[in-house]
């Protein structure tokens, strides 16, 4: 059993903390924040440390964390505090619901939150610190990058590639072999056919790309700190 620290106090964080107590081998012994967001001095009947601090009280040597950040900035505040933990020495752990269906052969990096009823099909790769939400078809033999959040009844048809910070709505889909260009952001309902630019934003069925950059959209109201 090894022993985590989650990063946040969030509804996020919660769940995480849910989900490592009632499906894993991890024991979740502490929250963190970072200080100016710290309200309270505990969570959930746990501690909450300052990040600033957390290696004196948790070393990274004896304990490992999870980081489940919203996808605010088209992830990349998850990206960073990521690399803020990777930066202190800590590994982070990835969780895969058992109620999930994977293969053997499933290869996926750190920090990765991947629900129930995802059905993960043979020969796919994951990257670091990505999320899948509930109920997501992902094609054999497709890879996703780093930092990528899909919501909900997401479809990645086989052989594609998804690139780093790209973003998938609800119920949006993706035809087999095709290339989502970093920092996509893929509406809900959205039904991409062919590659997405970088940064690109695709809205609706008929999927026209709108103009503007997608990092450019601030588009959640969860809080910083996950």
């Amino acid at each position: 059993m090894e022993k985590i620290v989650i990063f946040g106090t969030s509804q996020l964080a919660s769940l995480a903390h849910f989900y490592f107590e009632h499906d894993s081998i991890h024991e979740v012994v502490a929250f963190t924040v970072d200080k100016n967001y710290l309200t309270e001095d505990s969570f959930r009947g746990l501690p909450v440390l300052p990040f600033e601090e957390i290696e004196k009280h948790f070393p990274p040597s004896q304990y490992k964390m999870f980081l489940p950040i919203s996808f605010k900035q088209m992830s990349y505040l998850r990206k960073a505090k990521f690399l803020e933990a990777k930066a202190k020495g800590y590994s982070c752990v990835s969780y895969v619901s058992t109620k999930a269906t994977t293969w053997p052969d499933l290869t996926i990096g750190e920090n990765c939150f991947i629900f129930e009823d995802n059905t993960i099909q043979p020969f796919v790769k994951i990257g670091d610190n990505c999320v899948l939400w509930s109920g997501n078809h992902i094609g054999h033999y497709t890879e996703i990058k780093d930092h990528v959040f899909l919501t909900s009844q997401v479809v990645i048809s086989g052989c594609c590639e998804i690139g780093e910070n790209s973003f998938f709505g609800v119920n949006s889909t993706v035809r087999d072999e095709t290339i989502i260009g970093r920092g996509s952001l893929i509406g809900m309902g959205a039904i991409i056919t062919k590659d997405t630019p970088e940064f690109s934003i695709w809205l609706g069925a008929k999927s026209t790309m709108r103009e503007g950059k997608s990092i450019d959209i601030d588009s959640i109201s969860h809080k910083t700190n996950g």
